[in-house]
C-alpha cells in the first residue's frame, strides 16, 4: 500500500510497526459547533483509509474529541472556542460540548464513517497532559510568561519536519502569529495557560503551575501516546493543520520521548466554495442538515467526496452535488439489475478477482477513490463479469465506499401537470387507434415541454428530462 507522506512530500510504502496492529490517530471535532461539509469531508477520507489498512491488517483508531483548550486565535491569545459556544447559547460549557458531540457522531454515522476504536475527550485526560508538560519542563523545553507554561521552538531542531524550512521562516516572520513581549520565538506555544485573575472559567483545572486548562496541541500528543505508544503508524487530519497543529504535536512529543512521534502524515484538502474555503469564522458554514434541508441524502455528499482525490481541493457546488446524487442512483440501479439478473447456477471465475484487484489496487495507491470509482462503473458495464460475478464485487467494493449500493431507491410519485396528463392521453388514444402519426407529433410535443416518453409492454412510461 502506498501512502503521501506529508513529512516526507512523497509516496511511500506502507508497512506497520507491528504486523499485528496499525495505529492510527485522527484529530477530531471541536465541540463547540456543529460541524461543515468541509469538517466531514477529512472524516470520509479517514474513513476509506481505514477500511483500506483493515484489508490488511487489525486497526487501531483513536480520535479525540476537544472540549477545552482550543482558542479562538491560533496566536495563544483569545477566548477558548467552548467558553464562547456557552456564551452563545447561554448554557454551561460541558452541556455545549455534549451536545455538538452528539450532533457530530449522528453527521458521522449518516455519512457511514467506522466509528474510532477509541474516542478520547479532552476533559478526561488532564492527568496525562500534565504529566506530559512536567516532563518537557524537567527536559528544559518550557518557560513561564504571565498567562501559562510556553514550549521553546528554538530548542527542538526538527520544528521545521512538516512546513519545511523556507515556510518556517515566513512563519517567523509573523505570518502566522503576531509577537507578544513574553514569548521567546514567535512560533513558541502554550502548554498550559493560566485562567484570568478577574473571572473564573468553566472549564479550569488545579496544576504544578497554578489554575489553568491545557493548550490545544497538548492534548492530542498526551491521548495520542497513552493510547498508542510514542511512535504512531498514521496520523491523520486536514491540511489546515499542518503548519501549527501537527508541527506543535511533533515538537512536544519527540522532545518529551525521544523518539519518532508518527511516521506517516496524512492530510486531506480543504473542500471550497467558489467564495473561498469553507469556515465557521469566514460565514461559508453548510452543514449535513443544510443538504438534508434541501432533500439530499447524506450519502449523495459522500459520493461526492469520492470523485476528487483526498489531496486535491473540491470544489462544492449544488450542481455538483445534484450530479453525485444522480450517478449513485444510477449506480445502485445497475448494482440491483445485475442482482436480479443473477441465473442459478453462476460461477465465479478468476475475472472476479482481477476485477478485485483492479479495485484494490486502486485505493492502495494513496487511496485513489476515483480511480476505483471508475473500476466500479466499467465492471458493472462491462461483460467481463457474469451477474453472479458482479453482486460479489459490488459487495467487496461497497465494503470499501460505503455508499449503500444495494439499497432500492424510493420511488417518489410526483403529479403530471394537467396539460402533460392531457397530452398522454390524447397519445395512448392515437396509438390505440393505429395513428402513429399522432402518435409521435404529440411525442414530440412532450418532450419540448420537458418529458420523455418511452413505449413499454406494460405501455407507456414519462419521466421528466
Amino acid at each position: 500500500m502506498e501512502l503521501y507522506n506529508t513529512e516526507s512530500h512523497r509516496k511511500e510504502t506502507f508497512q506497520p510497526l507491528s504486523e499485528k496492529q496499525v495505529t492510527m490517530y485522527c484529530c477530531g471535532p471541536t465541540v463547540y459547533n456543529y460541524a461543515h461539509i468541509g469538517n466531514m469531508r477529512t472524516y470520509i477520507f479517514e474513513d476509506l483509509l481505514g477500511r483500506t489498512l483493515r484489508l490488511h491488517w487489525p486497526l487501531k483508531h483513536v480520535m479525540n474529541v476537544t472540549d477545552v483548550g482550543h482558542l479562538v486565535s491560533d496566536a495563544d491569545d483569545g477566548e477558548d472556542k467552548m467558553e464562547v459556544g456557552a456564551a452563545r447559547e447561554g448554557k454551561s460549557a460541558w452541556d455545549i460540548a455534549k451536545f455538538y458531540e452528539e450532533k457530530f457522531f449522528a453527521d458521522y454515522d449518516a455519512l457511514h464513517c467506522t466509528r474510532p476504536t477509541v474516542i478520547s475527550r479532552a476533559t478526561a485526560h488532564i492527568k496525562q497532559m500534565i504529566a506530559l508538560v512536567k516532563t518537557l519542563e524537567e527536559k528544559g523545553y518550557t518557560y513561564r510568561t504571565s498567562d501559562g507554561i510556553y514550549y521553546d521552538t528554538s530548542k527542538f531542531p526538527r520544528y521545521d519536519a512538516l512546513v519545511g524550512r523556507s515556510r518556517l521562516e515566513g512563519l517567523k516572520g509573523g505570518a502566522r502569529v503576531e509577537m507578544s513581549e513574553e514569548k521567546r520565538n514567535p512560533t513558541d506555544f502554550a502548554l498550559w495557560k493560566f485562567s484570568p485573575k478577574d473571572k473564573k472559567r468553566q472549564m479550569e483545572w488545579d496544576s504544578p503551575w497554578g489554575v489553568g486548562f491545557p493548550g490545544w496541541h497538548i492534548e492530542c500528543s498526551a491521548m495520542a501516546m497513552e493510547y498508542l505508544g510514542k511512535t504512531i503508524d498514521i496520523h491523520c487530519g486536514g491540511i489546515d493543520h499542518v503548519s501549527v497543529h501537527h508541527t506543535n504535536e511533533i515538537a512536544q512529543s519527540e522532545a518529551a520521548t525521544g523518539q519518532q512521534y508518527v511516521r506517516f502524515w496524512v492530510h486531506g484538502e480543504f473542500l471550497v466554495l467558489r467564495a473561498g474555503k469553507m469556515s465557521k469564522s469566514g460565514g461559508t458554514f453548510v452543514t449535513l442538515q443544510t443538504l438534508r434541508d434541501k432533500g439530499y441524502d447524506p450519502l449523495d455528499y459522500r459520493y461526492l467526496c469520492l470523485t476528487a482525490h483526498y489531496r486535491t481541493q473540491l470544489e462544492f457546488t449544488y450542481e455538483s452535488l445534484d450530479a453525485a446524487r444522480k450517478s449513485l442512483q444510477t449506480l445502485r440501479k445497475e448494482t440491483l439489475a445485475a442482482q436480479a439478473a443473477v441465473k442459478p447456477g453462476e460461477v465465479l471465475t478468476e475475472k472476479l478477482a482481477a476485477s478485485k484487484n483492479s479495485f484494490q489496487a486502486a485505493m492502495e495507491d494513496d487511496l485513489n477513490a476515483p480511480k476505483a470509482l471508475a473500476v466500479v462503473w466499467e465492471t458493472l458495464r462491462g461483460n467481463e463479469l457474469n451477474a453472479a460475478e458482479k453482486v460479489e464485487f459490488v459487495k467487496f467494493a461497497d465494503g470499501i465506499l460505503a455508499l449503500d449500493l444495494f439499497r432500492k431507491e424510493e420511488v417518489k410519485e410526483e403529479k403530471l401537470p394537467a396539460e402533460i396528463e392531457a397530452l398522454l392521453q390524447q397519445r395512448v388514444a392515437a396509438r390505440k387507434a393505429k395513428d402513429y402519426k399522432k402518435s409521435d407529433e404529440l411525442r414530440d410535443a412532450l418532450a419540448a415541454a420537458g418529458y420523455r416518453v418511452k413505449d413499454t409492454p406494460q405501455g407507456q412510461q414519462v419521466e421528466k428530462i
